[in-house]
């Protein structure tokens, strides 16, 4: 068989490397040996850190509904019930959305929800 020589090909592939390791610290941006590592372990962090947005979106949806409810006299967990009882099916973002920023909508899905229990 023929030599092949790679050298087009591998720079080609480290600048690749390089150029996705820009705004590293140190070497990182740099040298193809401590970018390679650097990209891995970011593409870990960011897989991981778009499963952990919907967990803490939704945290923070239920600690906005909660606050709101309790104003209104009423637990989150008893307002879930009585909105579950009643067939009410808004989801969290929607209702924690209305009681930032509509409270008398959110006003009257309480008192929906509390005939439902």
């Amino acid at each position: 068989m023929t030599r092949v020589k790679r050298g087009v090909t591998a720079h080609r592939r480290h600048r690749k490397v390089v150029k996705a390791a820009k705004g590293f610290r140190g070497q990182r941006h740099k040298k193809f040996a401590q970018a390679k590592p650097a990209i891995m372990k970011q593409g870990l962090h960011s897989y991981e850190g778009r499963k952990q947005k919907k967990r803490v979106f939704r945290r923070l949806w239920i600690v906005r509904i909660n606050a709101a409810c309790r104003e209104l006299g009423i637990k989150y967990s008893r307002f879930i019930d009585g909105l579950t009882k009643q067939g009410i099916e808004v989801d969290r973002k929607m209702l924690s959305d209305l009681a930032v920023n509509d409270p008398a909508t959110f006003k009257a899905i309480v008192e929906e929800a509390k005939k439902g229990l």
